[in-house]
Formats: structure tokens, C-alpha cells, sequence
């Protein structure tokens, strides 16, 4: 893949330098600076998965020991299987008896199609309905694909990405309307004729989902996919064939056309993301948008120069640099930021309105100032004429993180967050969805009433065991590896015991969910994904963009390490 290159202006438009993307380890907080990584002339980066793993299942118990693994950094040949997969470790210490579980289960729900694997159901559960859990989901099967990925098992992985990749060029209906092109599945499943010996591939665009809402983060997920498997492998054969190219193009044509926007945020229905049910976040939610800052700048490390492509890459830089900026400056809130809106004026008509969005003061919820600490911020839910969602959301801010929408400082402030409000965000089973829950009038008026999402349970508040691989990647890329041991450990205490459920209920998640199914696939991936990055914190490159060190964004509203 040729190596793209576009100037970075001093007002500080992105670069599209894959230099710019590689993740650089040098930089994580409190680790030497010497590990030495050579480039592959068939791909801008080189793979992770071809350093040495043998280190223990079981993380360090000391914080100061996290780092030395990258001491023992050599290049070997890609694919080697991580420690997990054998009984005992290089070094002869036990792993955690649930990893062997967690691996046997995992591989139990894979799906094969015409005698390939080419995805993971959603649950194991054979006590409850079936319902929609016997599909394979594209942001459901993101987590067993990077275990496996992890593990030097890419041909599913591969497998997964061209038959999603193939199911995105059929007609896509719903009653009598016509989906666009670029959308993905949001799942598909198997379908067997025992009579005519054959298979068949079934897929759900939306018009199966419950409130029939298209998937908007299904394309994104293909995309960080796309670009984590060609990282881990070195192979870029497979982002470069003429399909792959062409349905990251058909993909990002949703979303960087032009419209009648005024914002470079997208705009969304409600329930087109992991919340997929009513949940008051529609319009411009920071889940999609993190999602859609990371597809872009993996698609601009990934699309070809070439005629079809170099106009897109154009659209790209743009819309990162001017998505950088909005989200940084109006989405981020910490103390002193939090302060400025309490005391807004309204009805503010000029170009120089410091309340651009025309938010009412009196909107402020109680909770958010007792939620606050004095150190420490994050990106609110949603932000839009007259509206701003200030509940936390664990999904786009950690995916903030990792794709370096948030700024260094902004990171940090994040994990100061999660630290300072363990026992809300955290509590007794990791990891809150959102925070807090709606209740009351409120949730009959933005639920509809919904007997699913009640108050802390499910999206309404409900502790969900996969977000871990999303916090313990977050919490590497920052330098506080702790923090995710810490959560690890916790939800080791009861997460096998229980059956590895879908989610739990209650204000600190001590309850297994009144509808949650068990033997969840992405709550058991999401556990070895954790493990297996705190293991060998190479694999953090799978899923990190490093931040752009020549984008100097002017951040006017305050960040959080001024206060």
C-alpha cells in the first residue's frame, strides 16, 4: 500500500501520513523509550502480533512492573499464538482458570458457513427464546475477533470481513424504501436446507431490528476491523482488493455527502448504535461520532490513492479536522467548563455567541454538579440546537481514547473521571453503559415506557461485562493499567459463576439482568481481550490510533488540568 501523504496546514488540517497513524509506544506514560518497530514494505505499520508473547496470563501485581515487557521486544514470524491458548505460560505460572472456560466457550459459538468459520453467534443461551441471539452481529463479533486476532487465528476474522463485505451489495428494502448502498448488516445468520443439502446467508439491514433503525455503527466497526486485522497480520492484500477499497468508499458516502448539515457531527436516529432501543439519543450521540472519527482516520490509512479514492481522502481530512475541532471544543465538560454553562446568557444572535447552541442554564440536571470532581472531565452524550445530554457514555469515551479524538490531556482528564466515580461508573460489576439511569416521568416520556430499559438496568444504566476490553485498552493507551486490572479482577469475582450474562442491574450492577441472556459471546470475548492486552500490551496497536502530533487544536472551552 503506497504510503499517503497530504500537507498539514498550520491551522492545523490532519495529515493523512500513515506516520501519523502508527501507534507509538514510546509514548504511553512512564515506559522507556526504545522500542524499535521496522516498517513492512506491503503495509504502512508493522504487525504487533509478530513480537513475543510468552509472558504470564496472570497480569503484574505492580504497576511499575506493566512496562518491562516491551524489553523484550524481537521480530518473529506473524500468527504466533498468545500464552493463553496453552496451559501454562512461558514463565510457568498458572493463568486464571476462567481463560481456558472463556476460550472452550468462545469457540462453541462459532459459525461456519459452506465448511469456513465466518463469525460468532451473539449467545449460548438454550433456556431462553432465540430471538435474534442466533445471529452473528457486526459489532457484536468485533471483540471475538480481536481475541482471535490476539491468538494468531486471523482466517475468521478474514472470512467474517468478505462475507459482511458481500452482503452489503444486495437490495436492501424496507417496506417500499431503499437503503443506501455503503449499509452494513447489522447481523446475519446461516440458514441450512437439510432436504437440498445447502446454505444460505440470511441478513438484517434494519427491517427485522426492533424499531426498524439501520445500524450507522456497523460500517464504522468494519472499518476499525478492517484495520486491525491488517495490523495484527501485515497483510494489506485484503484492504487493497478493489471490493474492500470500494466498500469503505460506499461506506464513508453516507456520512460525508453534503447536505443541509451545519455541523461536521452526524446525525442519527435513535437505537442505530450498541443502545438500540429508545434512549433519548438521537441527533448527533458521542458513540457514533467517536466511531465515526476512528472509521475515517482508519480509512484514510487503508483507501488507495488511487482515481477512486483520492477524492475521498480529500472529503476525509476535512471532515476530521473540522470533527476534531467541534467535538473537543462542544462536547467536552469538565468543572470549569461545566461552570461557563450555568451561567449562560440566552438568545444570543451574533458570530461571537459564547452560547453557540442556545442551551438553557435551567437544564442543567442536579446530578451533574455533585458528578464532577474537581479533577477530571469527559464527552457528554449529545449535543444540538438547545440540547445537551450530559450523561456519561463508557463507548465513546473510550473509543475518544483510542482513536485520539481526545486530546492527551482529555484522555488523562477521563481516566481521572473513572477513578474519582468508581463506585457509580464501576461499582460491583464493570462497566456502566451510560450513567445515571432515567427514571420516573423521564423515562416514560424518552423510553416510551419501555419494560427493558428501566431504571439501572440494560441501556438504562446497566453494567456491561464486554466494555471491559474497551476500558482496559483505554487504560493502557493513558499509561494507568491499573485501573483496568483492578476492573478485571473485580468482574473475575462473579462473571464466570453467574454464566457469563449479557449484562447486570442495579445503581452499583450487583444483579444479573432481568432479561439478560447468558453465556454472552461479546461478555466472554470482551474478558480475553482484556486478559490478553494486559498480557502482551502490544495488541493495544490493533485497536489505538496515536494522536496527531501536528494537529494543534485551538481548544477555547477549558480542559480539565486547568482547573
Amino acid at each position: 500500500m503506497s504510503t499517503l501523504s497530504v500537507d498539514v496546514t498550520q491551522n492545523g488540517s490532519v495529515g493523512t501520513s500513515a506516520e501519523l497513524e502508527e501507534y507509538d509506544f514510546s509514548r504511553l506514560p512512564g515506559r522507556p523509550r526504545h522500542l524499535n518497530m521496522e516498517r513492512q514494505r506491503s503495509f504502512d505499520e508493522r504487525s504487533l502480533t509478530e513480537l513475543p508473547v510468552g509472558l504470564s496470563p496472570y497480569p503484574p501485581s505492580r504497576s511499575d512492573n506493566f512496562y518491562r515487557v516491551f524489553d523484550h521486544f524481537d521480530v518473529l514470524s506473524p500468527g504466533k499464538r498468545s500464552g493463553f491458548n496453552t496451559p501454562r505460560s512461558q514463565f510457568g505460572l498458572e493463568p486464571h482458570p476462567m481463560i481456558a472456560e472463556a476460550w472452550d466457550a468462545l469457540r462453541r459459538t462459532l459459525v461456519n458457513f459452506r465448511g469456513q468459520p465466518v463469525g460468532t453467534i451473539a449467545a449460548l443461551d438454550n433456556s431462553e427464546e432465540k430471538l435474534n441471539y442466533d445471529q452473528v452481529f457486526v459489532r457484536d463479533f468485533v471483540p471475538s475477533a480481536l481475541a482471535f486476532l490476539m491468538n494468531g487465528e486471523p482466517e475468521i476474522v478474514k472470512n467474517f470481513l468478505l462475507k459482511t463485505l458481500r452482503l452489503q451489495s444486495w437490495e436492501k428494502k424496507i417496506d417500499r424504501f431503499q437503503l443506501g448502498e455503503g449499509v452494513m448488516p447489522a447481523s446475519f445468520k446461516v440458514l441450512h436446507d437439510p432436504v437440498r443439502n445447502t446454505e444460505t446467508l440470511i441478513a438484517d439491514f434494519g427491517e427485522s431490528a426492533i424499531g426498524r433503525v439501520a445500524p450507522v455503527d456497523s460500517g464504522f466497526w468494519w472499518i476499525i476491523l478492517l484495520r486491525a486485522y491488517t495490523k495484527s497480520t501485515g497483510d494489506s492484500s485484503l484492504a487493497e482488493m478493489p471490493e474492500c477499497q470500494k466498500g469503505m468508499r460506499l461506506i464513508l458516502s453516507l456520512c460525508i455527502s453534503e447536505g443541509f448539515d451545519t455541523f461536521p457531527t452526524l446525525l442519527c436516529a435513535d437505537g442505530c448504535s450498541m443502545i438500540d432501543r429508545r434512549m433519548g439519543v438521537y441527533g448527533y450521540p458521542i458513540e457514533i461520532q467517536a466511531l465515526f472519527f476512528m472509521a475515517l482516520r482508519c480509512a484514510l490509512l487503508l483507501l488507495k490513492q488511487d482515481t477512486g479514492g483520492k477524492e475521498v481522502i480529500e472529503r476525509i481530512v476535512k471532515r476530521l479536522h473540522a470533527l476534531s475541532y467541534h467535538m473537543r471544543n462542544y462536547f467536552w465538560l469538565d468543572l470549569k467548563q461545566l461552570n461557563g454553562i450555568y451561567r449562560y446568557k440566552t438568545e444570543e444572535y451574533s458570530h461571537t455567541a459564547v452560547n453557540k447552541f442556545n442551551v438553557m442554564p435551567d437544564s442543567l440536571p442536579e446530578w451533574v454538579f455533585d458528578f464532577m470532581p474537581l479533577h477530571g472531565g469527559y464527552f457528554i452524550g449529545n449535543v444540538g440546537p438547545s440540547n445537551m445530554d450530559f450523561r456519561w457514555f463508557c463507548l465513546g469515551n473510550c473509543i475518544a481514547i483510542l482513536s485520539s479524538l481526545a486530546t492527551p490531556e482529555q484522555s488523562t482528564a477521563i481516566m481521572d473521571l473513572i477513578e474519582s466515580r468508581w463506585q457509580e461508573l464501576v461499582g460491583d460489576m464493570p462497566l456502566k453503559v451510560c450513567y445515571p439511569a432515567i427514571e420516573s416521568h423521564e423515562w416514560r416520556i424518552v423510553t416510551g415506557c419501555d419494560p427493558k430499559n428501566t431504571r439501572w438496568s440494560y441501556h438504562n444504566g446497566g453494567s456491561w461485562p464486554v466494555l471491559l476490553w474497551l476500558l482496559t485498552a483505554a487504560c493502557i493507551k493513558t499509561g494507568r493499567p491499573q485501573i483496568a486490572r483492578r476492573a478485571i479482577e473485580l468482574a473475575e469475582t462473579r462473571l464466570s459463576k453467574d454464566g457469563w450474562p449479557e449484562y447486570y442491574d442495579g445503581k452499583l450492577g450487583r444483579y444479573i439482568g432481568k432479561q439478560a441472556r447468558k453465556y454472552q459471546t461479546w461478555s466472554i470475548a470482551g474478558y480475553l481481550v482484556a486478559k490478553m492486552m494486559l498480557e502482551d500490551p502490544s495488541h493495544l496497536g490493533m485497536v489505538a490510533l496515536e494522536d496527531d502530533r501536528q494537529m494543534k487544536p485551538v481548544l477555547k472551552r477549558s480542559a480539565s488540568w486547568t482547573c
